[in-house]
This record gives structure tokens, C-alpha cells and sequence, in this order.
């Protein structure tokens, strides 16, 4: 079964909306379509993806359902909408009729201390489940104790942690974020991305080895039924190439069963994102 790639981004690039991208990013300061990753995707030997919100907004979720109905390779889309709305059963209903719609995202690595927590919010993300939406979970590893009271909340919700919790990996610094991903895995709803690595590492200097304790942790905690592969392209350009980034996980997997190699780099994600 070809491999899903289940973290992937889009955009057309402006230097107000697309602010995150800065100076030390320049190579990624400009269009990322899906004219650029489908020779990428086929190159690798990789099947589709899944395209995830950048920007917080509607028009964003609607302009990766306009690509994804243009390119069968985006067989799924994460978009954004407001989980605090008052009318969000409605817009939630209006979004259910997009078949490759396949859940939201909120960018709560750059939310306040306690923003998870609000009750408002909360509610919004529990609310996902009665549409059978997902929820990607993305947050830098000293939000994890906060997110472990989330996910306690949202029992019913399918859970998906973005980038590992983002663990410093240039500091080598794996202690507190051991003990807490320990603690998140234990809520079976929740899965974790094997993605984003490269770019919490050293960007010039990074080693192979640097990322084998991260992915023992991971593995230990989530099990190869629970982790799914994404790229984070275009990001990864920023410290790697697709292929760099895509060869950390399969020399790691290389001695995991066929079985769970085949989890890992796609089954999960079908099933997770109902692909």
C-alpha cells in the first residue's frame, strides 16, 4: 500500500498573512501549490496527502478545498474555522457536505497560557466529534501539560499531536517532554505526528542520531498503531529536503515490522483521517 504524506502545507505567499515566514525562512518566502509537491510525492514513492491550514481563516479552509477538488493526490484537508462561534453547529453543517474536508485546526502554539481550557473553545473542539471532523492538536512542548487537561475534556474527539509537541531537539533538552508525551499517550483518542523534527533540530548541524531518542519516546508511548508520517513541507525546506526528512523516518522504521511500517507510513492516516 503506497504511503500517505498526512502533514502538508499550501500557500500563496504574502509577507502580511504569511508573517511566521521570516528572514531566516527566505527560502520558503514564496508559492508552495500542488504543482510544486506532486513530482515530490511521486518521486518518493508517496500516494497523497493531507493538506493542513496555515492561516486562520474560512477563506483558508475553502482555498484547500478549492486545490483538493483540482487534485485527486489531496485526498484529505485540515482547515481552520472559529471554535468559539456562536454559529458554529451551522457553519460546521455547511463545511459537512465537502467530502475531503476531513477536520480543523487551531495554531495554539501561539495562543495565551489557559486559551485550550476556555470552556468556549473546549466545547467548539468537542463539538467536531458530532460531525465526525478530527482535530490536529499543535503545540510547542511546554504546552503539553496544558494539553494533557484538554485531552482529558474530549474523550469522544479523535486527537492528532502535530510535530512531536515540537521537543528541542537543538538543546537535546528531553526530559520534561518525555514525562508529559508519556502522559497525553495514555488517552487512547490521542495519536501523534511523526513530523516536523528537522526544524526543531540544528537546522546546519543536525546528526541522524540527534532524533533516534525522540522517536524512542514516541514510539514507546504512542505504538506504531498510533503515529502517522507527515512532511511538514514546505516547511522541512527551511533544515532539509524532502527526501533528508522522509530518509529519518524510514532508516528508523527499517527494522519495524512490514506491518508497521505500513501504519506508520499510511494505514494510520487513512484510518484516522477517514481517507
Amino acid at each position: 500500500m503506497p504511503a500517505i504524506d498526512a502533514h502538508q502545507h499550501f500557500w500563496k505567499y504574502s509577507p502580511v498573512k504569511d508573517a511566521w515566514i521570516t528572514d531566516d525562512m527566505k527560502i520558503i518566502q514564496r508559492d508552495f501549490l500542488p504543482e510544486d509537491l506532486a513530482p515530490v510525492l511521486a518521486s518518493n514513492g508517496i500516494e497523497g496527502c493531507v493538506a493542513v491550514q496555515a492561516d486562520q481563516s474560512e477563506e483558508e479552509t475553502r482555498f484547500l478545498l478549492s486545490l483538493a477538488d483540482k487534485h485527486d493526490f489531496i485526498q484529505g484537508v485540515v482547515g481552520w474555522i472559529d471554535l468559539r462561534a456562536d454559529n458554529l453547529a451551522e457553519r460546521l453543517t455547511y463545511f459537512s457536505k465537502y467530502k475531503k474536508l476531513k477536520g480543523f485546526r487551531h495554531i495554539l502554539q501561539g495562543a495565551p497560557a489557559g486559551f485550550m481550557l476556555d470552556p468556549e473553545f473546549i466545547q467548539g473542539v468537542k463539538t467536531l466529534a458530532d460531525f465526525n471532523f478530527t482535530y490536529d492538536l499543535l503545540v510547542y512542548q511546554n504546552q503539553l501539560p496544558e494539553a494533557i487537561e484538554f485531552v482529558k475534556q474530549l474523550p469522544e474527539v479523535k486527537i492528532v499531536i502535530d510535530h512531536l509537541a515540537k521537543p528541542s531537539i537543538r538543546t537535546a533538552d528531553i526530559a520534561a517532554w518525555k514525562r508529559d508525551i508519556a502522559s497525553i499517550a495514555i488517552f487512547k483518542n490521542v495519536h501523534c505526528k511523526l513530523s516536523g523534527m528537522v526544524t526543531e533540530a540544528d537546522w546546519k548541524n543536525r546528526k541522524a542520531d540527534d532524533f533516534i531518542p525522540y522517536l524512542d519516546v514516541l514510539f514507546d508511548a504512542f505504538g506504531a498503531g498510533r503515529i502517522l508520517y507527515g512532511s511538514d513541507w514546505p516547511v522541512c525546506l527551511v533544515a532539509a529536503s524532502y527526501q533528508q526528512q522522509l530518509s529519518i523516518a524510514q532508516t528508523y522504521l527499517s527494522t519495524f515490522s512490514e506491518h508497521e511500517k505500513l501504519l506508520v507510513m499510511g494505514e494510520n492516516a487513512r484510518k484516522f483521517y477517514n481517507l
